[in-house]
C-alpha cells in the first residue's frame, strides 16, 4: 500500500512538518531540542517529523538522522 507523503511549512509558528500516510492518533517524542517525531499509538509507526524555528536552523543546517520506516521507489524513464 503507497502511503502519501506530505510536507507542510507554517510560516507563521516557523515550523516544517513532514508527514507519512493519513493522520492517525499519536503521541510525540522530542529527539533532540525543537525536533519532534509523531508515532502512531497502535503501531508505534512513525507518521511526522516536526522542526520547530525551522527558518533559524536552516541558516546553519545539520543533518538530522532518523530511521523511518518507508519504502521508497524511485522510477526512471
Amino acid at each position: 500500500m503507497k502511503k502519501p507523503m506530505r510536507v507542510h511549512y507554517d510560516k507563521e509558528g516557523d515550523l516544517l512538518e513532514i508527514s507519512i500516510g493519513d493522520p492517525k492518533n499519536c503521541y510525540a517524542d522530542e529527539v533532540e531540542p525543537g525536533v519532534f517525531v509523531r508515532k502512531d499509538e497502535k503501531t508505534d509507526e512513525i507518521k511526522s517529523i516536526g522542526i520547530l524555528s525551522f527558518k533559524k536552523r536552516s541558516k546553519n543546517f545539520k543533518d538530522i538522522n532518523l530511521s523511518l520506516p518507508i519504502k521508497l521507489t524511485i522510477n526512471t524513464y
